[in-house]
């Protein structure tokens, strides 16, 4: 129980720092479901779609398109820029 105690505050303690950088509830959450609950990944996603967001690609081509890449942002890049 301990255990599960620590990872859920840990999981808290990582949502709450990414939405103090500006992030949306909901996509914060969505990201540290996606990457395991890598704080580090989910950053790393999050900075990424609201990149690629405001050059104006649409968010759930992003979003599929970051996953296939691995968060690799010239490779998605260049795979949005083909669609």
């Amino acid at each position: 129980p301990d255990c599960l105690l620590l990872q859920f505050l840990s999981y808290l303690g990582a949502c709450d720092r990414l939405l103090k950088q500006g992030y949306e509830e909901g996509q914060v959450e969505e990201a540290m479901e996606m990457f395991q609950y890598s704080e580090k990944k989910a950053a790393e996603f999050l900075h990424l779609l609201a990149q690629f967001n405001d050059m104006g690609f649409q968010q759930n081509e992003i979003k599929e398109v970051l996953l296939l890449c691995g968060n690799q942002r010239e490779r998605a890049l260049e795979e949005l820029v083909m669609k």
